[in-house]
């Protein structure tokens, strides 16, 4: 692949600026950080640099709407669920949910700042439906013109407030950092005249990519031109962390122009469909369901073997003019008139669901480098976005960006380093680059199809003459780095999920690709992790053999680490690694005992993004003091951000092994087995109780349902053990019933109702001798309450069937176990 240039080649800057936070973008995204950031702190000094003017980018052009629960009759819940559908299982489940629960508040405060959205004749908002969602949630303005309501708003928010200024027409080139390694700044160009004309450097706390997507590197797009990967390239070039960039949404319905039309293309909203426009194929019939997920519509009318038009001739004129005026007139300006005829539509680049790779605060790999909008992967929309939800993650993140920012301690000073300069590309390159990715890795691609593209990028980097720095030289490089880091993502994951189809692989496959690629930019080229978006497959298999399920595992790990982060995260590892660093570390055994719960805390790491879990000891197997039980390898914060909760499971369930082995070691040599109870912690009960097998134990009931178990309580209600006893067996006539006794007088009634099973509550060893005799084996005996590991052989020795011990899992000391970073 190409060896894409770890800085642009530029002059040194001439002039420099300084801010508090410096915003690359002027969309949705980018201006309210910049507006939110300074209602926080008024006194703050924000900087707002765009590549054209303050109102131009890719919010303008956004038709349909944006989604968020306002009808009572929808739920956050089915907002979310509608929005996991479209992801296709790579959805980040926290930044969904902070999605769908903080969109309405934003949405709201959008309008305090003047966006104006369609109302019913009551006053009410109007409401529409769009492919994937499954209520009626997408507002609108100007009928089709929401994106130019929504950026009028802005700009006009913005003009109006004296802490943020504006630099138009500037190209940003790259990332400053401090001596630390921390964003402190950008380098840019100004086009145009003026004292600001030329390359300077803008110097700030705080930088917001917010540049918005890289459609322009395939030859048809409906993003406008400006739309050339900046900010995705300078991450790369910056050693930031950009993941799923392979999953390009391509918009079913762009109107068609021909083959020879590139560039934007104008663009036929979803609303459209879902207000009942349908598709039809040249034979005038309707061939899918025009109100599923993108992805899949896409894909139907590329299967199409002629034109696809979208019939929308039912509405009339008038509907036309009314609901989708910009669109009716884009179609009239092309000498179609949709009211009257059918238009014919072609999917077209649209939408990068992968970007530079955040938090839930925004924040990326590189210490004060935060990014939002469409360059960023905040994990909302996994493998392909839900109709109309972008617009809501740019109001939802930015808000949270400007609220770390303000609340961040103040770093040091940012210092300008050195800049080495690298080669750029041939501006002629621009038009093959976009081309071959149109041919080759668009909507439909393959092994043999990437590889083509992949040396045709390569081959883009040559060039006969030398190339001199300027806004054409930096765009194209930019895009021949986001097209590189594209392509190599598409060839590795070898599987058909959401915007990313292969053809030779058209299966979604789970066991091997449920999970995220990322990559980073290095002095020796593109570096490519993958990062399980949950648990492997060899991990859910051991699961599985040991009588565990996957996903209840995954969900005790899930809320054990929500409740560790909570939306801050590990503030202490965000402030003191910086977030490219790489570390192994061991998991190493402080004292001796028996091991369990290494695959739950393997779960624990890969579920942070830790690349790499080699176990080195395995569940029941005894270890002493200085054994290595576990080796991880992957980023610093995300080991350390991991720690507390991986230990918390793996110490805790190590203990009851720990504790169980004992007390089988005390039974040794009798025929008696000890087992737990129902004594656990709420969540933990499967977990637990396979510990006390790891340990060499039995389990009792798993719930009240497994078997019954008749105590006292039970007969003093019943009005006697045998009234009991048969009411249970009338009710659950196949169930095993199990009856608890506290006198010896009690067991021979049991017996003469067929109880298989007697619990010797508190019995004394010379009591449950008596027990065993009187009872012959006509039922098994289990001897409870007052054990200890003094009196167990002891207790065994009467001939008992099991020892019954509730300290194994509800106050079994933890086992000590601790992370040790190796060179630390």
């Amino acid at each position: 692949m190409p060896m894409v240039p770890l800085k642009l080649t530029a002059p040194e800057p001439g002039w420099t600026v300084d801010a508090d936070v410096v915003v690359v973008g002027s969309g949705i995204a980018g201006l309210t950080v910049a507006l939110r950031h300074v209602e926080l702190d008024p006194s703050a000094k924000v900087l707002v640099v765009t590549k054209d003017v303050l109102s131009s980018g890719s919010t303008q052009w956004a038709q349909g709407g944006i989604a968020a629960v306002l009808d009572p009759a929808d739920s956050a819940e089915e907002h979310l669920q509608d929005t996991l559908v479209a992801g296709v299982g790579l959805c980040d489940v926290p930044a969904v949910r902070a999605l769908v629960t903080e969109g309405p508040a934003a949405l709201h405060r959008l309008m305090e700042r003047g966006a104006q959205f369609d109302r019913d004749a009551a006053g009410g908002l109007q409401l529409t439906r769009e492919g994937g969602h499954h209520r009626n949630r997408i507002v609108h303005a100007g009928g089709d013109a929401t994106g130019a309501e929504v950026q009028r708003a802005l700009t006009e928010a913005v003009r109006a407030c004296p802490q943020v200024r504006v630099i138009e027409h500037a190209l940003v080139l790259d990332l400053l950092k401090d001596g630390e390694g921390r964003a402190a700044g950008v380098t840019l160009h100004v086009m145009g005249e003026g004292a600001r004309d030329g390359v300077g450097a803008v110097h700030a706390r705080a930088v917001v990519l917010a540049t918005g997507g890289m459609g322009q590197i395939y030859a048809s797009t409906t993003n406008p031109v400006v739309s050339t990967g900046d900010g995705v390239a300078l991450a790369l070039r910056a050693g930031a962390v950009v993941r799923d960039l392979e999953f390009v949404q391509f918009h079913p319905t762009v109107l068609w122009l021909g083959e020879d039309s590139t560039g934007q293309q104008p663009l036929i909203s979803e609303a459209v469909r879902g207000e009942g426009a349908y598709l039809i194929n040249e034979a005038g019939e309707r061939f899918t369901d025009e109100l599923q997920p993108r992805d899949v519509v896409a894909k139907a009318i590329m299967r199409e073997p002629g034109q696809v038009y979208l019939d929308g001739r039912h509405f009339g004129a008038d509907l036309w003019k009314s609901r989708f005026p910009t669109i009716y007139q884009a179609c009239l300006e092309h000498g179609l008139d949709p009211a009257a005829e059918p238009v014919p539509v072609m999917p077209a680049a649209h939408y990068a669901s992968g970007g530079v790779r955040t938090d839930l605060l925004g924040r990326t790999s590189i210490e004060g480098l935060y990014a939002c909008g469409e360059v960023a992967c905040t994990g909302v929309h996994g493998a392909n976005r839900l109709a109309s939800n972008s617009l809501l993650e740019g109001l939802v993140f930015a808000e949270r960006i400007a609220s770390d920012i303000f609340l961040a301690q103040h770093a040091p000073g940012p210092v300008a380093p050195g800049r080495p300069e690298s080669g750029l590309v041939d501006p002629r390159a621009r038009a093959r680059i976009q081309a071959h990715m149109s041919r080759g890795a668009s909507v439909l691609r393959s092994a043999g199809s990437l590889k083509q593209v992949a040396k045709a990028l390569t081959d883009a980097q040559w060039t006969p003459v030398a190339v001199l720095p300027g806004v054409e030289s930096w765009e194209t490089t930019n895009l021949l780095t986001v097209a590189s880091a594209l392509v190599a993502a598409a060839r590795v994951r070898q599987e058909t999920r959401g915007s990313h189809w292969r053809e030779d692989f058209p299966e979604r496959d789970d066991d091997e690709w449920l999970g995220h690629i990322d990559l980073r930019l290095t002095e020796e080229g593109l570096a490519m992790t993958y990062a399980p978006h949950t648990m492997p497959r060899r991990t859910a298999d051991e699961l599985r053999s040991a009588g565990l399920d996957p996903a209840e595992v995954q969900q005790v790990v899930d809320r054990a680490l929500a409740e560790d982060l909570q939306a801050a995260g590990d503030v202490t590892s965000l402030a003191t690694i910086p977030g490219e660093q790489v570390s192994v570390a061991d998991v190493v055994a402080r004292a001796d005992g028996v091991v369990a719960g290494l695959a739950v805390a393997e779960v624990v790491f890969l579920a942070l993004g830790v690349g790499r879990a080699e176990r080195r000891a395995k569940d029941g197997e005894r270890v002493t003091r200085g054994d290595v039980l576990m080796t991880v390898e992957g980023p610093t914060r995300a080991l350390l951000t991991a720690e507390r909760t991986a230990l918390n499971l793996l110490t805790h369930l190590s203990g009851i092994a720990t504790q169980t082995a004992m007390w089988v070691e005390a039974l040794r040599g009798t025929r008696a087995a000890v087992r737990d109870s129902r004594k656990t912690l709420p969540g933990l009960r499967s977990l637990e109780k396979y510990a006390v097998r790891a340990g060499g134990g039995t389990n009792h009931r798993m719930s009240l349902s497994d078997a019954a178990l008749i105590k006292d309580n039970h007969v003093v209600a019943a009005g006697g053990v045998a009234q009991a006893f048969r009411a249970v067996r009338e009710a659950y006539p196949d169930l095993p019933i199990e009856v608890e006794v506290d006198r010896i007088d009690q067991i021979e009634p049991v017996l003469a109702e067929g109880a298989a099973e007697i619990l010797l509550d508190n019995f004394t060893v010379a009591g449950l001798r008596e027990a065993v005799e009187l009872v012959a084996g006509r039922a098994r005996l289990e001897a409870s309450g007052g054990l200890t590991l003094e009196t167990a052989a002891a207790v065994a020795q009467t001939g008992v069937d099991y020892l019954a011990v509730g300290a194994l899992t509800h106050s079994a000391p933890a086992l000590d176990i601790a992370l040790d970073l190796r060179g630390a």
